[in-house]
Parts: C-alpha cells; sequence; structure tokens
C-alpha cells in the first residue's frame, strides 16, 4: 500500500511537471529575437493541492485503489495454495524417501523440481502482471487528474499547480490550497460506480 502511495505521488509529481511544460511551451508564448522564448511580464498565479488529501478523498482513486488491494490478495492467496501444495509434495517425497530405489527417488525429485520452478514461474507471472495493472490504473488516475486540471485552469489561469510533497514546498500559502476544489470537482467529474 506504501508502495503504491509513493508510485501515485511520483505519477502526480508527473503531471505537475507536464503542465508547467504545457504551461510555457511555445504555443502562445513569444519569441525575443535570438529564437528563445520570451517570459511573459506580470504575475503568475500559483496553486498547489495536498496530494495526500487528494489520495483519502479522490473517490476514483479510492476504488482503484480497492481494485488493485483486491488484485493483490487474489494473487496472495494463489501463491498461498500453490505453496501448501507444493510444500507438502516436498513431504510426501520425505516420506518416500526410504522406501524408493534410487531411480525411483531420482525421478520424483526431477518432477518436485519442475514443480518449484513451475511455481516459480507463476508467481513471477502474478507479480509482473499485477504491477502493469498497477501503473495502467495509476496512471489513469493521472490522467484525469490532469484533463481536470486543464479544464480547471481554463477558469483560474494559474502559470502552475503543485502537488505538495513533503520536504518539497518549504512554505506555502493556505490562500493558493486548492485542494478542496480538485477533490470536489474530480468526484463530481468521476462519480463513485
Amino acid at each position: 500500500m506504501k508502495n503504491s502511495n509513493s508510485i501515485i505521488q511520483a505519477v502526480l509529481g508527473l503531471a505537475v511537471l507536464v503542465l508547467f511544460y504545457l504551461q510555457f511551451s511555445g504555443k502562445s508564448g513569444k519569441t525575443s529575437s535570438d529564437g528563445s522564448v520570451a517570459v511573459p511580464n506580470g504575475n503568475y498565479k500559483v496553486a498547489y493541492f495536498e496530494g495526500d488529501s487528494l489520495q483519502s478523498q479522490f473517490d476514483y482513486y479510492k476504488e482503484v485503489q480497492l481494485q488493485l488491494q483486491t488484485k493483490a490478495n487474489e494473487n496472495q492467496r494463489q501463491i498461498g495454495q500453490m505453496r501448501t501444495i507444493l510444500t507438502n509434495k516436498y513431504q510426501e517425497l520425505q516420506k518416500l524417501s526410504q522406501m524408493l530405489s534410487q531411480a525411483e527417488m531420482a525421478s520424483k525429485q526431477q518432477e518436485f523440481l519442475q514443480q518449484e520452478k513451475a511455481f516459480q514461474g507463476k508467481e513471477k507471472m502474478l507479480a509482473d502482471e499485477f504491477q502493469e495493472e498497477q501503473i495502467r490504473k495509476l496512471q489513469d488516475v493521472k490522467k484525469k487528474i490532469e484533463d481536470y486540471l486543464k479544464t480547471y485552469n481554463q477558469e483560474k489561469g494559474y502559470a502552475l499547480i503543485l502537488n505538495n510533497y513533503p520536504d518539497l514546498i518549504y512554505y506555502k500559502d493556505p490562500a493558493y490550497d486548492i485542494t478542496a476544489d480538485l477533490i470536489s470537482g474530480l468526484n463530481k467529474m468521476y462519480p463513485k460506480k
């Protein structure tokens, strides 16, 4: 769970960088005589949101987290069952070792090693599939946040919207905190299913 929170924070951080790039990239910027993009004059409006509040109050994100947790639990259940079967086979092999000929024992050991290798392959496959699904779903959450912020920002006109990570912003004026607006708008745009 902590790992997925780190991933969503990284994804949200990327969203901020993308928004920053889009805000200051060449579409509307004027170029100076040396060909560089001129920074517009005037005051810049900057806003921020609390990423941890977003994670705990954005209903769609909570649904995604629940889906991922359910999938992780199912994978653990499957792995536990396979591990139990493999352990039982090993114990059975230990009991039979005294009664089998050397050739039969070698055959049983080879069979056990193949089953163990199949178990490890299945375990890796489940972990890889889960990681891919987790990345895909968290990128979807990030895209929904970015899309909403683009629409939100058309009206508000911020030059920069930051996700407040711990130890990233040393001072922030609560007057520029848009967390409540962001959560409310996202929950309206992406209601619970």
